[in-house]
């Protein structure tokens, strides 16, 4: 494993396992396997309503709590609850998280990060990030917040590889976290000729190349995947390093061309989306 350094001093892994859209049993027993696989880095959220799982998946597996790097996310319509932080650690059976987002950026995100401010004070959670958030918000969020945040979580891969916000993420020792690490399944990003040649030089296979490139690139990777042997491959990506200009070679993908854009219909729409159960 290769893990990122926060400015709080605590290591990241940068490759874990991510639970969106998984169901709540496929969660707890994707969850399970991977951390029975060497996998420490388990990301979920509220809004995935698979919180409860993702705990008892942790728990299931045997690995100790303190070994668990666990990250998640609370959802505009709870966020600025002053009980938001204490309900979440109760579903995930925890008293911590290593890591805490908030997801989308709508009007009161403000509300929502003094209480994980105060969380962080309170040691139930030891880092702090912002999920979805342009760069410009980014930078006020910078300027306004008391504690900064640690990791930003954005969408990232070769055909859009925040290459601009990477340079504003450097300036204050941020992580950057990659959704849609392999393009939301885009056959065409997975099949570029550029990775299909390096996934022949290295015995690879083009995702895991993908992954590699990632992980060089400076990204921390949350693949999703409820099948065990995908889980195994996309973790088996730390014992071959491509060089420098192979790392360029894939970066001239980059299209500047993301799978997801964040409307004002959709931003006011989920600030009203009330989220179901969680199970």
């Amino acid at each position: 494993m290769e893990y990122f350094t926060l400015t709080t001093g605590a290591k990241m892994p940068m490759a874990g396992i991510g639970t969106f859209m998984i169901a709540p049993p496929d969660a707890e027993k994707a969850v399970e396997s991977a951390l029975r696989s060497g996998v420490r880095l388990i990301d979920t959220a509220n809004a995935y309503m698979n919180e409860s799982a993702t705990g008892r998946g942790i728990r299931n597996s045997g690995v100790a709590r303190e070994e668990v790097f666990l990250v998640s996310k609370l959802w505009p319509t709870v966020y600025a609850k002053e009980t938001a932080v204490d309900e979440m650690l109760s579903r995930l059976g925890t008293d911590y998280v290593d890591l805490l987002f908030l997801h989308q950026p709508t009007e009161n995100w403000k509300d929502g990060y003094r209480n994980i401010e105060k969380a962080y004070k309170e040691g139930k959670v030891k880092a702090i990030g912002l999920s979805n958030f342009p760069e410009d918000l980014l930078k006020e969020a910078i300027e306004w917040s008391e504690i900064k945040p640690h990791v930003v979580q954005v969408e990232a891969h070769p055909y859009f590889p925040q290459t601009e916000l990477k340079k504003t993420l450097a300036k204050y020792g941020m992580g950057l976290m990659a959704w849609y690490p392999l393009g939301h399944g885009d056959k065409n990003l997975v099949n570029e000729p550029v990775l299909a040649g390096l996934a022949e030089k290295y015995g690879k296979t083009n995702a895991q190349v993908l992954l590699r490139w990632h992980i060089q690139s400076g990204n921390i990777v949350i693949p999703g995947s409820k099948n065990p042997d995908h889980i195994r491959d996309n973790f088996d990506i730390f014992d071959f390093k491509l060089t420098d200009e192979e790392v360029a070679s894939i970066g001239k993908l980059d299209k500047n061309a993301p799978y997801y854009t964040a409307t004002p219909e959709l931003l006011k729409a989920y600030a009203s989306m009330e989220l179901g159960p969680d199970k």
